[in-house]
């Protein structure tokens, strides 16, 4: 969600020109540019992400208001340098293997029932599978996309000859949120498609323009990115300005509406007339009213305890601010655990570490969730602001399943159905036809009742499910922390009616043609999986705001990332152990 309450008396136009001016000037020198150039580029920002990326988290953790000696600063190592050292990898891999497209020889294929070619693209290599043990993620290409042609639809950027490339100047609107958001919008601009970009941080953590004029300096010497900082009126001063070719947006639909259509009456005006403020090309990652749908099935006191833990992560990671974030949880009404359930998340929720909500605006939005919604309970945070949580009811206004609320409040929506299958099949119908946007959804299913609808039959279940991301026994979030997976609305919406926004980022492998990303992960964490013949060696995920050891793992984990080796495994394994 993007915010646009700071405004500066008056803008520098002449530094904002002159540094159009020098991206204008290097944009076609770019777009030309040599792969082993720009190998060599992230060789060089991997060695100077690494210096800052301490002082970058441990600021971020601050300025979040996250207790200096809690374990959730892990959250600002995992999201923020941790995930763009890998992003730096992940472009490595492809580029190093461009020529005839040979990065897609090691990726697994195969059919899905829905008749899509789907490519795991996690895990990938040696240290996915001893450090992300059992996680993985496929890509589900748009129908036309085969096995045979995927190569004509994967980094069809590349395919023009360099000499023939016309550059382009990218605007890239940077989210106030998570710390990485930007950074990897840049990347996808400048390696995914040859364009230079002007990043207009967001007012709320511009506070990380010196980290990242530092970390992409080996860009900005190049001249193919300046970082510049301001409130909606230099954003808006770009937008229009000449020299931008294209525009990307992460944030919210209202701020979208207000940049494309206009302002107030205006924006009303232009977009019933269909007639855009600006023309120029805009892609967009937006927000979203997210699901989590419970499947009812033979849960131990464990799983309950675990999954509860994976549902406070999807609603408390960055303490609730995160487009991305679970705001509908869908439960089975007749379920004897359901209960059991909602009061282990409560438990969970109020024994993670004390911290306020620093989003501008979250005070209003949940003053205004509170009087609208419909049963609203409080779930105690002892000394901070308590996650509010309605529970839908046939005569609830539906004005939380239309808006997104980008703070600490959750609603729960209840299906009769009690047979998994007929239960599933009615939580998928409710998300795609009640909620607002595509961005990502969340499924907590047992193996057991997976086996007892058939995995193929659940697979045609979840083809039916019209997200981004979905993330199975795992937060979606997952998606957007493996950069290898596109991230974004599931394709098809309009600047007319844009919901989650439209076009991916991140998708270090380039495909061209991305419909949606299937994360999963285990139903249990090791050692107890062992029990039950799960072979994975995950215990509990990193991500987990549950987590007591997620800042020694995010820092080992991105030291891990500059320069990988065997030797560094051990200590993140006993850190891992210990979370």
């Amino acid at each position: 969600m993007t915010n646009n309450t700071v405004q500066n008396t008056s803008i520098d136009k002449t530094a904002l020109d002159q540094d159009l001016s020098d991206l204008t000037a290097e944009k076609g020198e770019w777009a030309q540019t040599s792969i082993a150039k720009r190998i060599s580029v992230l060789l060089d920002i991997k060695e100077c992400l690494l210096p800052v990326s301490e002082k970058w988290a441990k600021t971020a953790g601050r300025k979040k208001g996250i207790p200096e000696d809690s374990a959730l600063v892990g959250e600002e190592w995992i999201s923020g340098p941790y995930t763009v050292m890998s992003a730096c990898n992940a472009l490595l891999q492809t580029l190093t293997k461009m020529e005839g497209k040979t990065f897609l020889n090691s990726l697994k294929k195969r059919k899905t029932q829905s008749g899509q070619l789907a490519v795991k693209v996690l895990p990938h290599s040696i240290w996915d599978h001893l450090l992300l043990s059992g996680v993985s993620a496929e890509v589900w290409m748009e129908d036309k996309v085969t096995e045979s042609n995927l190569a004509q639809h994967t980094a069809g950027s590349y395919d023009v000859p360099p000499e023939q490339r016309k550059g382009k100047l990218a605007l890239v609107l940077g989210a106030g949120n998570i710390a990485s958001i930007a950074p990897l919008d840049v990347f996808h601009k400048i390696f995914n498609e040859h364009q230079v970009v002007i990043l207009k941080m967001n007012p709320v953590n511009e506070y990380l323009t010196e980290f990242l004029n530092e970390a992409l300096k080996p860009l900005i010497d190049l001249n193919v990115l300046r970082i510049v900082k301001g409130g909606a009126d230099v954003g808006g001063y770009l937008c229009e300005h000449s020299d931008v070719n294209e525009i990307h947006i992460t944030g919210s639909g209202a701020s979208h509406d207000i940049i494309v259509w206009g302002p107030g009456e205006e924006g009303v005006r232009n977009k019933a007339a269909n007639t855009p403020k600006l023309t120029k090309t805009i892609t967009s990652e937006l927000g979203a009213v997210c699901p989590t749908i419970v499947v009812p099935g033979p849960w131990s006191s464990a799983d309950l305890k675990f999954q509860a833990e994976n549902i406070a992560t999807q609603k408390m990671h960055n303490s609730g601010f995160n487009c991305v974030a679970c705001q509908m949880l869908i439960l089975p009404k007749g379920w004897d655990k359901k209960e059991t359930l909602l009061k282990t998340i409560e438990e969970t929720i109020g024994n993670l570490d004390p911290r306020q909500p620093y989003y501008p605006g979250a005070a209003d939005r949940l003053s205004e969730f509170e009087k609208s919604a419909n049963n609203v309970v409080k779930f105690d945070r002892g000394t901070v602001t308590p996650l509010l949580v309605s529970s839908e009811t046939d005569s609830t206004n539906d004005k939380y399943r239309m808006t997104e609320v980008f703070a600490p409040a959750l609603a729960t929506h209840e299906i009769s159905e009690l047979d998994p299958e007929a239960y599933l099949r009615a939580a998928v119908k409710f998300a795609n036809n009640e909620l607002y946007g595509t961005l990502g959804a969340n499924i907590v299913v047992h193996p057991k009742t997976i086996k007892q609808m058939g995995k193929e039959r659940f697979e045609e279940i979840i083809a039916e499910l019209r997200y981004g991301t979905i993330a199975i026994n795992t937060w979606s979030g997952l998606g957007f922390l493996t950069p290898a997976c596109p991230w974004g609305a599931f394709p098809g919406h309009t600047l007319q009616d844009v919901q989650s926004g439209i076009g991916f980022a991140h998708n270090t492998f380039m495909f061209d043609k991305p419909e949606r990303v299937i994360v999963r992960s285990p139903w249990r964490p090791f050692p107890r999986n062992l029990l039950s013949g799960e072979l994975t060696l995950l215990p509990k995920p990193p991500w987990f705001v549950t987590n007591k050891k997620q800042d020694k793992i995010g820092q080992l984990l991105t030291q891990f990332q500059h320069s990988p080796s065997f030797l560094k495994l051990p200590r993140i394994f006993f850190n891992a152990l210990r979370g």
